[in-house]
């Protein structure tokens, strides 16, 4: 028997089954999860280099401006950008949304490998990570030593921890808080700087 001889032969059936469906149409419809904002993570790589005691030009010149030429090839970037200020250089890539971010901030570490001869000698290393618009700090690592001072633990956790962790799956970026740096105090002679025209700023850099 077809469903319209059914419906035909027993109304009070047919009736009944259109007011199930239209119930656990309007049940379906109230459950359904509804966003304003949908979750959807863009792939971020941000690209960080530290240049004590230059200005903005010297870093626009010197370090971004290499770093945006050797980035601006890898595929599947939205668009870049870039700061520049005193002593700092940061780049953000965004990618399009069918970019693998692990494998985005991969390509960037090997472009930023490839120019790191052209880049300054005493800058810090460029740091590159992946950033998420909600990403919070899920896990920290805390290190201690009785053989070694802080500072040699600082520097065992940059060289040996810290890009090992970059790499991992799912990491978007690891940050070491707490270290300890090597610091010179210097006594400036006011007169004879005078005498030769120095300023506290040439000292510096």
């Amino acid at each position: 028997m077809k469903i319209s001889e059914l419906s035909i032969s027993r109304p009070v059936l047919a009736t009944v089954m259109n007011i199930l469906v239209v119930l656990i149409g309007i049940i379906a419809y109230q459950s359904l999860p509804v966003r304003e904002y949908p979750n959807i993570d863009v792939p971020v790589v941000t690209v960080d280099t530290s240049y004590p005691g230059a200005n903005a030009k010297i870093m626009e010149s010197q370090v971004t401006q290499i770093l945006e030429d050797s980035l601006s090839g890898i595929e599947g970037i939205d668009f870049m950008s870039s700061k520049s200020r005193s002593e700092q250089s940061q780049i953000t890539l965004t990618f399009k949304l069918d970019r693998d971010p692990d494998s985005a901030a991969s390509d960037v570490r090997d472009r930023v490998g490839r120019v790191r001869g052209l880049l300054p000698e005493d800058i810090d290393e460029p740091i590159v990570a992946k950033v998420e618009a909600d990403a919070q700090p899920i896990i920290w690592i805390a290190f201690s030593s009785d053989r070694h001072s802080a500072l040699q633990v600082t520097d065992i956790a940059e060289r040996q921890v810290r890009d090992p962790l970059q790499t991992v799956a799912g990491v978007a970026s690891v940050e070491i808080v707490g270290e300890r740096r090597y610091a010179m105090r210097i006594w400036l002679d006011r007169t004879r700087m005078a005498a030769y025209s120095i300023t506290s700023q040439d000292v510096e850099a």
